[in-house]
């Protein structure tokens, strides 16, 4: 992707938003960039031993949902 698309796409969002948003939108998506990291650094720390948790007792307890009969032409 040439330099000339950046460009392009950089008006295009200015034209779809508005010069004034650009700065808000690119500092959420720093702050998005940033929070998914900081969740990937923590994913790698966690300990890969420690057993999952099985679904709750709610979903386990739900009876089966019955299909209706077929019908035979």
């Amino acid at each position: 992707m040439g330099p000339e698309w950046i460009v392009v796409g950089v008006i295009a969002i200015a034209v779809i938003f508005g010069a004034k948003k650009i700065p808000d939108i690119a500092r959420n998506v720093g702050r998005a960039q940033g929070e998914f990291k900081k969740g990937i650094k923590e994913g790698a720390t966690a300990d890969p031993d420690e057993p999952v948790s099985p679904p709750s007792q709610a979903a386990a307890q739900q009876p089966p949902v019955e299909q209706p009969p077929a019908q035979q032409s």
